[in-house]
Order: structure tokens, then sequence, then C-alpha cells
């Protein structure tokens, strides 16, 4: 993995860089950020480059002898550590590294949920044990093998328990030239003893244009992109797999109709049209749908608020949002948006999608007709 290979954070990757040339790489850091923000293969691009045999300016080389071994993570000076679902007491991190290989070489922005397809979860709860910190102690007691660093990445320490506090001396005065890199996503689940012992580097999530650029260079279409990229939020991860999700067709213009339909009041035409579609849909999918009401009331939400500038719509969706909010107000939106999270939340729970979108699609009329529209409103 190369700093190349990143999308965006390009300040992150600046200051990675300069710590290596000015010969200030802390023994212990925390990359902090946000699923999808690209802080895994980061961490992975930071200790290849620490690594390389040929440093360049802006990146590792990627052809000496260590960046070869670093692209199939096979370096024996980089070891890994994270969650997994333990079969046996004494299964470790290293029991599943195939595993881990194969998921990380398939998807660089790994999410938990992505690792738990590779795995036998069945019902256990994912955790980092007691066996793989004895593990961890034991690896980093030993000198560096080939480079001038050996390098343990621990991917989501939020899964570190009590445990956790067998590493604390050895984080806080580990071998020489031994380099600890913690990812994580939630700095409030990470013992507060091993935060004290961390430099920390935030991540930010990355941006609307950035998540659409890396879309369309992955051979997307311009309007496909920027829907999915607007519907992620920012997140790498879930904008890669919406796109396996979505039929083609996007959710704007179904969102559009059903919202007509409400307004108008035409209950036989949503019973018979749009509830029959969206309970075929597919979990996932409906899912989605209803994430991207939120997100798309949400921008309205914004410009009933008088900040456009905070606004980041497709060109069409941003037209169809300003007809919106020339006949809905800020309470109705906040209404159909709580209503729409609250269907999400059963949607996850299984619950019968006829049912559910027959009962949200009443529950927006009533908001929408007893929150009194304007007089000589021009629908949408």
């Amino acid at each position: 993995m190369q700093f190349r290979d990143i999308v965006g954070q390009q300040a992150i990757k600046q200051r990675l860089l300069a710590t290596v040339r000015e010969n200030r790489v802390s023994h212990a850091q925390l990359f902090l950020g946000p699923e999808g923000s690209g802080s895994l293969p980061l961490a992975i691009a930071y200790a290849q480059y620490v690594s390389c045999e040929d440093q360049q300016p802006e990146d590792s080389c990627g052809v000496c002898a260590s960046c070869r071994k670093y692209q199939k993570l096979v370096h024996p000076d980089l070891h890994f550590s994270y969650p997994f679902f333990a079969r046996h007491k004494d299964d470790t991190a290293l029991s599943f590294i195939e595993q881990w290989r194969e998921a990380l070489t398939a998807q660089p922005y790994l999410s938990m949920d992505i690792w738990r397809s590779y795995l036998e979860a069945d019902n256990k709860q994912a955790n980092i044990n007691i066996a793989e910190c004895h593990q961890i102690i034991k690896k980093l007691s030993l000198k560096p093998f080939e480079s001038a660093y050996k390098i343990l990445i621990l991917w989501l320490p939020e899964y570190l328990d009590k445990e956790g506090n067998t590493l604390l001396k050895l984080i806080e005065e580990p071998q020489p030239n031994t380099l600890f890199l913690l990812v994580a996503q939630n700095q409030e689940q990470i013992l507060n003893t091993i935060l004290s012992r961390t430099q920390l580097i935030k991540i930010p999530a990355l941006t609307y244009e950035e998540v659409k650029a890396e879309l369309i260079k992955r051979g997307q279409t311009e309007p496909a992109a920027a829907e999915t990229a607007y519907l992620s939020s920012g997140n790498l991860t879930e904008a890669l797999q919406l796109l396996h999700q979505q039929d083609g067709k996007g959710y704007h213009q179904p969102f559009i109709n059903w919202l007509r339909n409400c307004v108008v009041n035409k209950v036989p035409d949503i019973m018979s049209g749009f509830v029959e579609q969206i309970a075929k849909a597919g979990r996932e999918n409906q899912k989605n749908f209803l994430r991207y009401g939120i997100s798309y009331l949400r921008e309205c939400c914004l410009l009933l608020a008088g900040a456009e500038e905070l606004v980041h719509l497709p060109a069409a969706e941003l037209e169809t949002a300003k007809k919106l909010t020339a006949f809905i107000n800020l309470p109705m939106a906040e209404a159909i948006s709580a209503v729409l999270e609250k269907a999400h939340y059963h949607i996850e729970r299984n619950a019968n999608p006829k049912i559910l979108f027959l009962d949200v699609s009443l529950q927006i009329v009533k908001i929408l007709h007893f929150k009194m529209l304007p007089a000589g409103t021009q629908y949408i």
C-alpha cells in the first residue's frame, strides 16, 4: 500500500512523511478516523514508507524488496492484530492471518461487517483476547528481522477489554525500533490507559467530491457516483457497498414520487404502486432508500435554515429540493425525518416491509396535511 493509492487525506500524508524525513517517528501512534476515511490504509502506507529501502520525497518506492513484501502483506517485520471470533481460548490473530490478508487485499477500506463475512462468526462476539495480547508481547520482544523497524498495526483497539492493560508496559517502553500503529474509529471506547500512551493523529471523513471522484475513477457514471457519494456521507467503504446494492435506478426519483403521492393523498396509488415495489426491493435497498430520504430531508432543512452554502446535492436534486422547501416547513421536514429513522430501525429488525411502508406513508400524509400546507401550494 502506497500513499498514492489512498483517496484524499493530503494533509495527513504530508504530516506522516514529515515525521520520517525529520526523524520524529513516535513509537506509539493512534490513527483515529471514522469508517471509510482511510485510516487503515494510511497506517499500512506509513509502515511501508518507514521500512522502504529507497524512500522517495512523497512516497515509498514500491519496487524494493521491502515494498514488494509489504504489498503482499508478508513482510517479516510487519505484524497485524485485529478483532476475531475465537473458536478456542488459545486462538490469536495468527489463526486467521490468511483470511485477514485476503480481506485486506480485496478491500483496503475494511469495515467490521466486511471482516465478519470472512470469518465463521456465528453468534460469537468479536474481541482481542488475552492470548492475542500475550502473542503481541512475544512477537515484539524480538529484534527486527530485515527492516530498521518492527511494526505492529493494531486495528480497532476498541475491542481490547481490560486485557489491553497487559500491553501498557510494552507500549510505554517498547524494544528499540519498535512501532505501535493503532487504528481506531471511536475514541471513547478505547482504554484511557492506552490513549494516554499514544500520539493522536486525527483523520477526517472524506469529502463528497473526493468520494465522487474515486467512484468515477472506478468506472461509475457521474449521476450514480454523485448520488452514492452523497448517500455515503464521506464513508468510502459504504459508498463501494452501496454501488453493489443499488439496482442502477437510484433513489432520488422514487423518493420524490413517493412524496408527491403523499402530498396529494393518493393512498390507493401508494398501496398498489410504491408499497408493492419497495417490498420487493430487498432489505438492503429498503434501508438505503430510507437513508437517502433522511439525508435528502437534512439538506432541505439546511435550505430552510438559509444555509444553502452547506448543501452538497447534485444539480437536479438541488433544484427539486428548492421546490420542496417552497411548501414544506422545518417542523414538517424534521417530523418526516424522524418517521424515516424509525422505519430504518424497524427494517433492520426484519419488520414486514408492506405493513411498514404503508404505515410510514400514512404518517407522512398526516404530517403534511395536519401541519397545514400553505394556500396555493405548487406541488413538486
